[in-house]
């Protein structure tokens, strides 16, 4: 029998009977069960529980479940079951390079859920769990770093962040299907696991809603991450921007974050509009997009507010930007400018520039 060592089970599941079913099969077999009905509280109990085992639902109310598998597979190395009702092959690929060690279909055959979890439990993990809650916020924020530039013909792409010593909220995050691009850059308040955790949360939620325009995609992340936001009185600055690869056209909303730039190729410069407030910090707030249009050899600039530490006032700051950014040999140049300007700063500094071609 499992769990004879009081093993945690986490069961992510918005059915209650089948909820009930699980619960009863791996309390059978030895684990101490608690249940999640939403992405976001089974990422706040996996943080609280550190359980051994995850069972995963996909079709979830908040959250596309793949993308909890994934923001899930950053911070733990629990075992993880997806279960869902859709057990056709591309699901089963999608779950498992989700980081899922296994699936289930529905419905459960409990003999066949024993099983699984015992031969899962049987493969001994790799690499432990870091020791500190410190180090696991590192470990966080690190995995919502993409691992390389996105392609899109015409353009220069590149990003990077430099964490604090106390671990903060920043992240950035890009994909593009070749035609189009899509960018984040986001700043959770506070420090530690719990900006971490709220970062990855974040992430999750925003890219389940690729494809849709900026306005609605802030505006159903903000209604799915307020309800938590406002329980641990925090707060999220966002820039969300698509990029028209064939136009050059750029829509995208600025919520709360402000330090967003289009720098001109003739040496001008302008900051993004903001179109409404931080996530969390006023319930139910709206957020209206803009739009700008990229000529061949300007550059679109997004930063935190870490960049900021190493000057005296706002205008300097974004002057310096600008004149890093019109000087650099590619993006990837400016961004290491970026945080080279950034020196004495105490805050995590992030910057993501992408240019178009001259």
């Amino acid at each position: 029998m499992l769990g004879q060592g009081a093993r945690r089970a986490l069961i992510v599941e918005d059915s209650a009977d089948v909820a009930v079913l699980l619960n009863a099969v791996l309390s059978g077999e030895g684990f101490v069960a608690e249940s999640a009905v939403t992405g976001h509280q089974a990422l706040e109990a996996a943080r609280r529980l550190r359980p051994d085992l995850i069972t995963l639902d996909l079709g979830l109310p908040d959250i596309d479940g793949l993308e909890v598998c994934r923001a899930l597979r950053i911070f733990t190395d629990a075992y993880i079951l997806v279960i869902s009702g859709s057990a056709d092959e591309a699901t089963r690929l999608a779950s498992l390079e989700a980081g899922a060690d296994g699936f289930l279909g529905k419905p459960v055959n409990p003999r066949e859920l024993k099983a699984r979890a015992e031969a899962m439990l049987r493969r001994p993990r790799a690499e432990p769990l870091p020791a500190t809650e410190l180090e696991t916020a590192a470990r966080v924020q690190r995995g919502l770093l993409p691992q390389r530039s996105p392609v899109l013909q015409g353009y220069d792409v590149a990003g990077a962040c430099r964490p604090s010593r106390s671990v903060g909220g920043d992240f950035f995050d890009w994909q593009s299907d070749g035609q189009t691009l899509d960018v984040t850059l986001a700043d959770a308040m506070g420090k530690g696991m719990g900006a971490a955790l709220i970062a990855a949360t974040a992430r999750a939620v925003l890219r389940a809603g690729i494809g849709e325009s900026p306005e609605t995609l802030v505006g159903h992340a903000a209604a799915a991450l307020e309800p938590d936001l406002e329980r641990i009185s925090s707060f999220i600055t966002l820039l969300y921007l698509q990029l028209d690869g064939a136009t050059g056209a750029v829509d995208y909303v600025d919520a709360g974050h402000g330090l967003g730039m289009l720098v001109h190729p003739g040496g001008g410069w302008e900051r993004l509009t903001t179109g409404g407030p931080p996530l969390g910090l006023v319930p139910e707030s709206t957020w209206s997009g803009a739009t700008l249009s990229m000529e061949p050899g300007s550059s679109v600039v997004l930063m935190s507010d870490g960049v900021l530490d190493s000057f005296v006032g706002l205008d300097e700051a974004l002057s310096a930007v600008a004149s890093a950014v019109q000087g650099a040999d590619g993006a990837q140049d400016a961004v290491d400018r970026l945080l080279a300007l950034a020196h004495e700063a105490e805050d995590d500094v992030t910057a993501v520039v992408f240019s178009r071609c001259a």
